[in-house]
C-alpha cells in the first residue's frame, strides 16, 4: 500500500451495514439466526439468504452456503465476532431468556462499561456478540479515548428487568441492526494504516493489549481488530466457514467518491459491484484479506 496524503476523518453517519458470512449448511444457519434469534428472511436466491430483523431491506445478515466448506481456524485471520446491537436492556434480556429456553449454550456475558453483551457462537463456530449500548453520556473516558473493560455481567441482574409473565417470543426488535465488527489480522500498524490512514476511522481505544479499536462520529467501535491468535498468521481459507465480507455504509455519493480516490491513491483495488440493497457498492479487501463492501444509498 502507498501512503495516502491527505488526512480524511469519515463522517459522523457512517456504520456496519451487514455482515456476510459462509455456511456449510444453510439450513442449519437459518434455524438459528431466524428461528433461534428472529431475524426475518427478505429473499433467498442460488444458495445465498438475505436477513433482517424487520424482515424488510436492507440486509443485516447475510448467508451463503458452501457445501462441504471447511471448519472454522483459530489460527488464522478472519471473524473474530460480529456484533447484533439490540435498542434496550430490556431486549438484550429477552434474548438472552431466549437462550436459556431454547437450551442454546451462550460462552459468556459481559460488561464493557459502555455496553452489556452476550457472547455466543454460531452452529459453524462464528462468534457473536449480542449487546446494547449504554447512553453515550455515561460512557467513562480515560487518556483521550472511550474506556472499555471486560467485566462479568450478572445474569440474574439481566433477567430482572423482565415481567413474571414474559411476553411470547416474536422475534428481534426492529431496530436490531449490526453495531460492529471484530477482526483476528496478522499486523496491528499495517491495520491502523488502513483502517485509520486511507478509511478515515479514528482509533478510540488502545488500551487493549494486541488490539486496536476503530469507529465514526464517537461511537465506541464499529471495527475492532486483534494479534491474539499471533502476528504473520495467514489468511482463512476460501473454502472454509466464516466471513466473506462486512460493509461499510457511508451516507453520500460524495463520501463514497472520496474513499474509492483515497484507495486508488493507497493502491489499493476496489472493484465496482452490483447491490440489490444499495444503489452504489464496492468491494475491496483489508491487508489481511478480509473482504469488506463499502456501500451508499439505500434502494427501496
Amino acid at each position: 500500500m502507498e501512503t495516502v496524503a491527505a488526512e480524511f476523518i469519515i463522517p459522523t453517519e457512517t456504520h456496519i451495514g451487514n455482515i456476510h458470512l459462509q455456511v456449510s449448511d444453510l439450513k442449519q444457519s437459518l434455524d438459528f439466526y431466524s428461528h433461534l434469534l428472529g431475524f426475518r428472511p427478505i429473499r433467498q436466491e442460488n444458495g445465498t439468504v438475505w436477513l433482517s430483523a424487520s424482515g424488510l431491506p436492507p440486509a443485516s445478515i447475510i448467508l451463503t452456503e458452501l457445501s462441504g466448506a471447511w471448519p472454522k481456524t483459530r489460527e488464522t485471520t478472519g471473524l473474530y465476532h460480529a456484533a447484533i446491537r439490540v435498542p434496550t436492556r430490556y431486549d438484550l434480556a429477552r434474548i438472552f431468556r431466549r437462550l436459556i429456553d431454547e437450551n442454546w449454550p451462550v460462552d459468556g456475558l459481559s460488561d464493557h462499561l459502555v455496553s452489556e453483551g452476550i457472547y455466543l457462537t454460531d452452529p459453524d463456530g462464528n462468534g457473536l456478540e449480542i449487546y446494547h449500548d449504554r447512553p453515550r453520556e455515561e460512557w467513562p473516558h480515560r487518556n483521550n479515548y472511550i474506556a472499555m473493560d471486560t467485566k462479568p455481567l450478572n445474569p440474574k441482574n439481566l433477567l430482572a428487568v423482565l415481567p413474571e409473565d414474559v411476553p411470547v417470543w416474536e422475534g428481534l426488535p426492529p431496530k436490531t441492526d449490526i453495531g460492529h465488527i471484530h477482526l483476528r489480522i496478522s499486523d496491528l500498524a499495517r491495520a491502523e494504516f488502513f483502517y485509520q490512514g486511507v478509511l478515515g476511522f479514528e482509533v478510540t481505544q488502545r488500551d487493549y493489549p494486541g488490539a486496536l479499536f476503530f469507529a465514526a462520529g464517537g461511537y465506541h467501535h464499529h471495527i475492532a481488530v486483534n494479534v491474539w491468535a499471533g502476528e504473520n498468521i495467514p489468511p482463512s481459507p476460501h473454502d472454509a466457514v466464516g466471513l466473506i465480507s462486512f460493509a461499510i455504509h457511508v451516507p453520500d455519493e460524495v463520501t463514497y467518491n472520496t474513499l474509492r480516490d483515497r484507495l486508488a491513491a493507497a493502491d489499493i483495488p476496489a472493484a465496482e459491484q452490483s447491490s440489490p440493497d444499495y444503489s452504489l457498492s464496492m468491494l475491496i479487501n483489508d491487508p489481511d484479506t478480509n473482504g469488506i463492501e463499502i456501500v451508499t444509498g439505500i434502494r427501496r
